[in-house]
């Protein structure tokens, strides 16, 4: 249900994203040669992932709601509770909610360098915060528990850029060269066009 979401959302706004992606990658090119900076394939690719991420994000949690009409929950777990463990609506939910902000825990960490978890719970609770205000104000829910949750999956990304990031400092010198992450976040990259795209219905392969 979770994975059906996240697909309508990227089949809606998909022109979108690649319009973005390309005016974005075109003017980091100019100020990357402009600037004469060393230019890094997969650092800048993880930028972007960045950013359209928070696309993705803005438009999952302002463009789609399952519930009728706005309402305020200030009452932990009560939504939490109110779903079967393993049912549909528990993963749409419970976990949905966890996971939507798992890459913001990651991203966020690895854009502030930062090695302090209260920050990213901080930068967490800030942003999920925000997000439940407006969606009150767009008609909307706002629910304690989806903060919580949130914080919950940017606390989980903080400590899943941590153990990558050690795994990394561990690997043989030959695996910790910058070509190697550059090859796999290329094939990241046409991974997702090719998903996007044949989600789209354009049908690269």
């Amino acid at each position: 249900m979770f994975l059906q979401t996240l697909n309508e959302t990227v089949l809606k706004i998909w022109p979108e994203l690649t319009i973005f992606a390309v005016v974005l990658i075109a003017v980091r090119i100019v100020a990357l040669k402009n600037s004469h900076k060393k230019f890094s394939f997969h650092e800048e690719f993880l930028n972007l992932l960045f950013i359209i991420y928070i696309l993705l994000l803005f438009e999952l949690l302002t463009g789609t709601e399952n519930n009728s009409g706005a309402g305020v929950n200030i009452v932990p777990f009560s939504e939490i509770f109110r779903y079967e463990i393993g049912s549909k609506m528990f993963i749409y939910n419970v976990l949905g909610n966890i996971l939507l902000f798992l890459p913001y825990g990651y991203f966020v960490t690895r854009y502030t360098e930062s090695k302090s978890l209260f920050q990213i719970f901080i930068l967490s609770l800030i942003t999920s915060f925000t997000i439940e205000f407006l969606q009150v104000k767009l008609g909307r829910s706002f629910d304690v528990d989806d903060i919580m949750l949130n914080v919950i999956g940017g606390v989980v990304g903080y400590f899943f850029y941590i153990i990558l990031n050690s795994i990394k400092n561990h690997l043989p010198k030959f695996l910790q060269k910058d070509f190697i992450y550059d090859i796999l976040c290329f094939i990241i990259l046409a991974v997702i066009i090719v998903y996007i795209f044949n989600l789209a219905g354009v049908g690269i392969i």
